[in-house]
């Protein structure tokens, strides 16, 4: 059983992944700006205000937590960077830092040729600011999260949706996983799925997973 502090834990990927760690048995803390915006929770959630950009919020849950999760979003580009950096550089100075998790974006996975999917010139404009916000986040996780131990989790580029928990799914690293038709599908009840499995038995530390049906 791990302390699983979930940020953005209102949003539709964080609320799922509340659901999934707390019914495996873990012990979640569920942080959001407006608790009282929360409506639902599953047995034994604990609610707090919390904000990943804010140094004193990471000092006080990283306190007890083995793992943070970050599933922000609805914010400009500069959000995510913002968080990765405030997360970073906060766990650098906590004994026995808890593990980061980072829901991130799927537009930073790679095409075929190995470019950025967001550098296509059909990407749409209106996603443009998150999938920069996001490929920043995982920048600086590469270059800057030196002693400490993470994981960015890109979900499916464009067939990410709400749906059923299959409870299965594949995984990749930098390319989109695709299935025989050359899709790449999975719902946010999957996800939540890949990142409780990750929190149970790491196998993605320090690097960047993808995981679709």
């Amino acid at each position: 059983m791990s302390n699983v502090v979930v940020y953005g834990a209102g949003g539709t990927a964080g609320s799922r992944i509340v659901t999934e760690a707390a019914d495996r048995g873990h012990r979640v803390t569920a942080a959001v700006r407006r608790p009282e915006a929360l409506t639902w929770l599953p047995a034994g959630v604990k609610v707090v205000t919390g904000d990943a950009t804010s140094a004193q919020s990471v000092r006080e849950l990283a306190t007890d937590a083995d793992v943070i999760v970050v599933a922000i979003g609805g914010g400009e580009r500069a959000l995510w960077r913002d968080a990765a950096e405030n997360l970073v550089t906060v766990l650098r100075d906590v004994p026995n830092p808890p593990r980061l998790i980072h829901v991130g974006g799927g537009a930073t996975l790679l095409t075929p040729n190995d470019t950025p999917l967001l550098d296509e010139p059909d990407f749409p404009d209106e996603y443009r600011d998150a999938a920069l916000g996001q490929a920043d986040a995982l920048a600086l996780y590469r270059s800057s999260a030196d002693g400490l131990t993470w994981t960015y989790l890109s979900p499916p580029p464009v067939e990410f949706h709400p749906g059923e928990r299959t409870g299965r799914y594949r995984t990749g690293t930098e390319h989109p996983v695709v299935d025989e038709g050359g899709r790449s599908v999975l719902t946010y009840e999957d996800l939540a799925v890949a990142i409780v499995d990750e929190i149970e038995n790491p196998r993605f530390e320090n690097m960047r997973f993808t995981a679709a049906y």
